[in-house]
């Protein structure tokens, strides 16, 4: 059963648990944030290989970036997390050595206080994950018949590779830490800003699992980490303020969109075309207070094929926005909503081959595999529907069910090469979710 089917049943599981437990009105409180933070772990057998070229290990420290939602009934806390962790970039001749990993993460928890500003919560989190290890050109190539002529310009290594669809995601990981969290009122709304912390130890228990040509890649998913971050939060005292909800969704959605001028280019250095529209699967956070709407969403979509007998490529893209609106028409258990979202999108071409040697032959020869990306900012508009059916007794929360349709827009030409891939970043599309909303 796919990832985020998993993640909706345990979040359903747990909160009917909870009426089941009920004997009394409950405290609720939910939560939507954004966080950044450093963690990482020491690449012990690749940079054993460096020492014996004489060469310096790659660095041990990566920059995390994320963005989660927690919602809790008395003292127990459920949540979601997804994360991007990027290493340090370390030099060598005119190639950039460097990995990077996301998680996604399902929260656990449980509160030591209770209706109060300030919160401290222990937590345990259950997911899956991506590794990507490269080492490529510092120079990207601004030509791209040149480079689809060329593309062996290094190595590129991944394990569970999202790039080629979010389905991808997988090894087990998992994390123990404690959240610390104070909530500052905002004048005349039942929201509150809240400031939050979180540090703790990531790890993979299965060992052995993010092995990749000969080499231990464990520890980029394992150390210790700190992180901090903002959000928005609708306390215990003011969560049953009318109207006032936060709730999160998984989303599905298809793009209709192509790649048509890409391939164009694809067949001309004798590649075969990336076929079909892109599709995605993502997280979807929306809050509600008076009609009024905010919150984040993130999605990634992808194209993904047989490029040669000897090499596969995709064509990925990652989104994330934040959004703000209004609900148009609310109706018992319906609404109908706009939204307008400005956001970040990046576009990423790979051409990887299929075979390639164990290190060390793969340091010494890396000639195999290429790489393009660009990035940029991206504005949309969106109309939705949703529907949410009470589930327990108490009405402690709703499964919802979304349908939207949007507009995306980039702002500016995102250019693979000299390539611009503004119409396969631009268009409508079309997309299906469900969720809770406490």
């Amino acid at each position: 059963m796919p990832f985020f089917y998993r993640v909706l049943l345990l979040l359903f599981f747990f909160l009917s648990t909870i009426e089941l437990r009920a004997q009394q009105l409950l405290t609720k409180r939910s939560t939507f944030y954004a966080l950044v933070g450093t963690s990482g772990g020491k690449l012990n057998q690749f940079d054993n290989m460096l020492a014996e070229r004489g060469l310096s290990g790659i660095r041990n420290r990566y920059r995390t970036i994320g963005l989660g939602y927690q919602a809790r009934i008395n003292d127990f806390v459920l949540g979601l997390d997804v994360l991007h962790n990027r290493g340090g970039v370390s030099e060598f001749d005119d190639f950039s050595m460097n990995y990077r990993t996301s998680r996604a993460l399902l929260n656990i928890g449980y509160a030591f206080t209770e209706e109060s500003r300030f919160q401290l919560i222990h937590y345990m989190s259950l997911g899956v994950g991506f590794l990507n290890f490269q080492m490529i050109p510092t120079d990207r190539p601004e030509d791209l018949a040149f480079f689809l002529a060329n593309p062996e310009q290094g190595f590129v290594l991944r394990k569970k590779d999202i790039q080629k669809g979010t389905f991808n995601y997988g090894n087990f990981l998992t994390e123990i830490g404690f959240q610390l969290s104070y909530d500052f009122d905002l004048p005349n709304r039942p929201e509150a800003i809240q400031i939050i912390s979180k540090l703790g130890y990531s790890f993979s228990p299965l060992q052995g699992k993010w092995e990749m040509n000969g080499i231990n890649f464990d520890n980029t998913q394992s150390g210790a980490f700190v992180r901090i971050g903002a959000g928005i939060s609708l306390p215990d005292r003011n969560f049953f303020y009318k109207d006032a909800s936060i709730g999160v969704s998984i989303i599905r959605g298809i793009h209709f969109t192509n790649a048509d001028e890409f391939n164009a280019e694809l067949e001309k250095a004798g590649l075969n075309p990336l076929e079909g529209m892109p599709s995605n699967w993502g997280l979807r956070i929306l809050g509600n207070t008076e009609r009024i709407l905010y919150g984040a969403e993130l999605y990634n979509l992808a194209l993904k094929g047989d490029a040669t007998s000897e090499k596969d490529h995709s064509l990925n893209s990652l989104r994330v926005y934040g959004n703000v609106g209004f609900n148009l028409i609310e109706f018992r258990n319906f609404g109908l909503g706009a939204l307008a979202g400005l956001g970040y999108g990046n576009i990423r071409y790979s051409l990887l081959t299929n075979d390639k040697p164990d290190f060390p032959e793969l340091f010494e020869q890396r000639y195999y595999d290429g790489y393009l990306k660009n990035s940029g900012l991206m504005i949309k508009p969106e109309v939705f529907a949703e529907y949410g059916l009470p589930m327990t007794k108490r009405k402690l929360f709703d499964l919802v069910f979304t349908a939207a349709a949007g507009y995306e827009v980039p702002l500016g030409k995102y250019k693979l090469g000299d390539l611009s891939m503004t119409e396969f970043m631009a268009g409508p599309y079309l997309r299906f979710g469900v969720g809770v909303r406490p």
